[in-house]
Formats: structure tokens, C-alpha cells, sequence
């Protein structure tokens, strides 16, 4: 339950309160902490004004003196990018929020989820309004995602969208930018979607919207339903590699020839 003050208001960036655990994982996706000279420094957090509403949800939810400004300017995407920037100064907010975990100066690889009690669905999809997306496929299939480059972050999505929706999935960074791609899709990105995006719940309207979205997809008659992915096992590999021989090797390990050839390639050229 959320701790409140004496006058019955929750207390600030309390994170089992699910509107602060859902700003917690929205600043450590896309909030900058600044620190200056003495005690001086600057929360700052910069999105498309066609979101300014959630800065005013922050700037409501923080008994501080912050403020919202907006300004156009030239980036790599467009010739006049519209933004809202909300800044906070006050040393002792920006000290709670750096004790929960959002550190100062670059954070995108250091960030972890919060270490006390906080509220998990609202906390992950903070972190998804921030740096992730909702919406369908260009094939038409719905899709959640996340794009990280925090290992402790990724994994912590994989470990909790299994609960949910029993897909897994094991993350590894691509070769392009070292970034973590997480993808749900079709029946496990609905149920990831309507987990997170309750109703009346603190988000990003489009995404919400998105979200409710998603629930209208019904996966098309004659569309084969992928079995579970099995893990080859060290048990696995070592029975593999004393055979020598794929078409032994499936009938022992019950797996299809082709997965079997594969693998032992795979482990005789040190890929695997």
C-alpha cells in the first residue's frame, strides 16, 4: 500500500503507488538528471508536444516547483520538431529520484528497476510509453516493443511479459548499435497490451489508445500457431556431439534432423 504524509496525500515517488512507479520507469527511459556545481543541477525531460499532457501529469504529481516550456527545433528526423521539455530543480526531489535509481549524467546502460517494493505493470509500461511501442505490423500483426540498451531492464521484461502471457524471450544486442530489440506479437502482445494499459490508468494517450486497439485482431483461420521454442540443453550438446550423427541424434533427442544438423554445425564451428 502507498505510503502517504499526515495530511493523507501519497508521498512523492512513493513506487507502490502505480501513478509514481509508471513516472519512475517513464524518467529512467527518457528524463535527463543533471548535476552542477554545489548543490545545483536539473531534472529535465524532453518529448513531442503532441505528449505534453504527461509532463503536466508529472508537474501535478510533484510537490515541487517545476516547469513545462516548449520550443521548435531542427533534428535528424525533421526540419521543425514541436517539443515540451519539463524541468525540475529542486535538490531534494532530484536527490529521492537518484536514490530510487535514476542516476546522473548517461544512464542508458546503467538503469536496473527499482531495489524496494514498486508497482511492476505500471513501472514497465513507464519504461514502454518512454522507449518502446505499441501498434501492428506492417503484415497487420499486433506488436509491443521495447528498444533498451539497459541489460537489466531487458531482462526484466522478458522475466515479467513471460508471466503474463507465457512467451519467452532471451535478449542479446544487435550488432548495428549494441541495443536490446524486444518484440510481442500477435496473441501474446495482446495480453501483454491489456495487462499494462488498464483502464484509467497513467500513460501516453496514443499508446493507450494503441493498446486498446490491439484487442480487436483475431489471428486469421489456417494460421499455424507456433509451438514453444525448445533450449538446447548442455545435456543436449554433449549426447549431440557423442553421436556425431543427425539422424541418430534425432531419434535420441526427439527433435527434428535438420534442428540436429544445425546445432552440431553450429557447435563444431564454435558458433554456438
Amino acid at each position: 500500500m502507498a505510503a502517504q504524509d499526515l495530511n493523507g496525500t501519497p508521498r512523492f515517488m512513493d513506487l507502490q503507488d502505480p501513478r509514481y512507479a509508471y513516472m519512475f520507469g517513464f524518467l529512467q527511459a527518457d528524463g535527463h538528471l543533471e548535476q552542477g556545481a554545489g548543490q545545483k543541477g536539473r531534472l529535465t525531460v524532453e518529448i513531442s508536444a503532441r505528449d505534453i499532457h504527461i509532463l503536466r501529469e508529472f508537474q501535478e504529481l510533484t510537490p515541487y516547483h517545476s516547469s513545462i516550456t516548449e520550443r521548435v527545433r531542427r533534428t535528424n528526423f525533421s526540419a521543425s520538431h514541436h517539443a515540451a521539455i519539463w524541468s525540475l530543480c529542486a535538490l531534494e526531489a532530484r536527490t529521492t529520484l537518484n536514490e530510487l535509481g535514476l542516476p546522473y549524467g548517461r544512464k542508458s546502460t546503467t538503469i536496473t528497476p527499482p531495489r524496494c517494493e514498486f508497482s511492476r505493470r505500471d513501472y514497465i509500461r513507464g519504461v514502454i510509453d518512454a522507449d518502446g511501442s505499441v501498434g501492428y505490423t506492417g503484415q497487420g500483426f499486433p506488436f509491443v516493443s521495447l528498444t533498451t540498451a539497459s541489460t537489466a531492464v531487458g531482462a526484466y521484461l522478458c522475466h515479467y511479459a513471460k508471466k503474463v502471457t507465457g512467451a519467452e524471450r532471451h535478449i542479446k544486442r544487435n550488432a548495428r548499435d549494441s541495443i536490446y530489440n524486444i518484440v510481442y506479437t500477435k496473441e501474446a502482445a495482446q495480453a501483454l497490451a491489456e495487462h499494462l494499459y488498464y483502464p484509467d490508468c497513467l500513460g501516453l494517450q496514443r499508446k493507450k489508445d494503441a493498446a486498446a486497439g490491439l484487442a480487436t485482431w483475431v489471428r486469421p483461420a489456417g494460421m499455424r500457431i507456433a509451438p514453444p521454442r525448445r533450449r538446447w540443453t548442455p545435456a543436449d550438446d554433449a549426447e549431440l556431439l557423442r553421436l556425431g550423427d543427425p539422424a541418430a541424434a534425432a531419434c535420441a533427442l526427439d527433435r527434428t534432423e535438420q534442428s540436429c544438423s544445425m546445432r552440431l554445425w553450429r557447435l563444431r564451428t564454435g558458433k554456438a
